[in-house]
C-alpha cells in the first residue's frame, strides 16, 4: 500500500499561497471579462491582452466620455477599483512565493529546468514532500496525470489521451511551462533539437504534453539526486 506523506506546516502554508493566488487570478479574469462585456454593449471595444484592458480602463477613468453614460461609468469605476486591488494583492503573494523559493534549495534546483519558473518550482518543492516514494520518474509523471490512459481489452493495449489524474495544479504548471518552451524552440531550433524533431511529426499540443512529461521526470531526478538540470537532457528523448 502507498501512504500519503504528511506535509509540514511550512509546506502547507506555502501551498496556501499558491491556492490563494490561483483563486485571485480567477477573480481577476472574471472582472476583466465583466469590464470588457459591459463596455462592448456600449460599442466600446479594445484588443485582447494587457494593452487592451489598459485602454479600456483609461476610457473608464476619463471623465466626460460621450459614449459612456454616467451611471455606467460609476459601475465600471467600482469594477476597475476591485481589479486594481486584485492586481496589488496578487503581486504581493508572488513576492512572498519568490522569497520562499529563494530560501529552498530544492526549489532553486528545479528552476534550472527549462520551462519551470519560480512559481512552478516552488509548487513542486512544496507538494512533493518525499520524492523517494516514487520508484521512477515515470511514476511521478503518472501521479501528476501526464501519461496516456490505458484502454486495454482482449490482450490488446490501446493508449488514449492523458489520464488527468493526480495533482491538477502541478499538471497545469508543467504544461504551461512546456508551451512556453515550445515557443522558444520555434525561435531557436538548435537549442532544443529533440523538441524540434518532434514538432515536425506531431501536433503542438501533443508535443507540449510530451515535454511536460519529460520535465516531470527530470524534476523527480533532480529531487532524488540533488543535482541541477543540464541542457544536454533536452537534446535527446
Amino acid at each position: 500500500m502507498r501512504f500519503v506523506p504528511v506535509k509540514s506546516a511550512e509546506q502547507q502554508a506555502e501551498l496556501m499561497q499558491h491556492r490563494a493566488r490561483v483563486l485571485l487570478m480567477h477573480q481577476r479574469t472574471q472582472l476583466i471579462n465583466a469590464i470588457r462585456s459591459h463596455l462592448a454593449e456600449l460599442g466600446i471595444i479594445a484588443p485582447q491582452g494587457r494593452e487592451g484592458i489598459k485602454e479600456l480602463l483609461a476610457i473608464v477613468a476619463r471623465d466626460g466620455s460621450p459614449h459612456l453614460p454616467n451611471d455606467a461609468r460609476a459601475s465600471l469605476i467600482v469594477l476597475a477599483a476591485q481589479l486594481q486591488a486584485l492586481q496589488t494583492t496578487i503581486g504581493a503573494i508572488e513576492k512572498r512565493i519568490t522569497v520562499q523559493h529563494r530560501a529552498t534549495k530544492e526549489s532553486k534546483r528545479l528552476q534550472t529546468i527549462p520551462g519551470i519558473g519560480v512559481i512552478g518550482a516552488s509548487a513542486i518543492a512544496a507538494t512533493v514532500t518525499n520524492p523517494k516514494i516514487f520508484r521512477s520518474g515515470r511514476d511521478f509523471a503518472a501521479w501528476i496525470g501526464l501519461v496516456p490512459r490505458q484502454m486495454s481489452t482482449g490482450g490488446k493495449a490501446k493508449l488514449g489521451p492523458i489520464s488527468k489524474q493526480g495533482d491538477r495544479y502541478l499538471r497545469r504548471m508543467l504544461v504551461l511551462g512546456a508551451v512556453s518552451t515550445l515557443r522558444r524552440a520555434k525561435l531557436n531550433p538548435k537549442r532544443y533539437p529533440w523538441v524540434t524533431r518532434l514538432l515536425a511529426r506531431r501536433p503542438f499540443k501533443v508535443v507540449a504534453v510530451a515535454l511536460a512529461n519529460k520535465m516531470a521526470r527530470i524534476a523527480w531526478a533532480l529531487l532524488i539526486s540533488g543535482k541541477t538540470c543540464r541542457a544536454a537532457w533536452f537534446a535527446t528523448a
